[in-house]
């Protein structure tokens, strides 16, 4: 079961998109995550995976993207479905999903690698590995800590599918990642004949 079913200390579905309604209210941007994506994707289709309340897919549908929005909690994706039922959403495992097509980025914004099940993370990015296009990009962002998934385990992971670093950043607004210290990472991967 994934770390983020387990936790009973989180808000879930309305309650959870209450912070972001407050974040907004209060004059913060909360597109972060969906500025990046639209630049690297360029219009091309998106796979959201560890969508949540779909914040992100619905920016970045309203961008003119194509996505589908894939989650495990079932509360968080009613509110998603609620929000924009004109989009495509998969109560599903990142595990073992197979939308038997590929996507030009597959997005996994808001933790979602720090919160699966331990020890499947490298197994979900040969999943969502799968679900590229043959130049697509493997987008992620999440905290990093003692006792959290190691970036170096997850650049592991992303090599033995073929995937190469093209970028990483601190922040979803490409603030420069430095490594001694580093509370937060958002990485972009491709595949190792795409990034040359």
């Amino acid at each position: 079961m994934s770390r983020w079913l387990l936790r009973d200390d989180v808000p879930r579905g309305d309650d959870y998109d209450q912070r972001w309604r407050d974040l907004t209210d209060s004059g913060e941007g909360i597109h972060g995550e969906a500025d990046l994506i639209s630049a690297l994707s360029a219009g091309g289709s998106v796979l959201d995976a560890g969508c949540g309340t779909g914040r992100v897919a619905i920016e970045l549908a309203r961008r003119g993207h194509e996505v589908i929005g894939v989650d495990l909690d079932p509360g968080m994706l009613d509110t998603a479905r609620a929000k924009a039922p004109e989009l495509e959403w998969h109560l599903a495992d990142l595990l073992d999903i197979d939308l038997a097509r590929t996507f030009d980025l597959v997005a996994l914004p808001g933790n979602v690698m720090i919160f699966l099940s331990p020890g499947t993370e490298a197994d979900v990015v040969a999943n969502m590995a799968r679900h590229l296009a043959t130049d697509g990009r493997l987008v992620t962002g999440f905290q990093l800590g003692e006792g959290r998934y190691r970036l170096a385990e997850f650049d592991d992971a992303a090599a033995a599918v073929g995937l190469e670093l093209e970028h990483r950043w601190s922040t979803w607004s490409r603030a420069p990642f430095v490594a001694d210290g580093a509370d937060y990472a958002v990485s972009v991967h491709r595949r190792a004949m795409a990034v040359r």
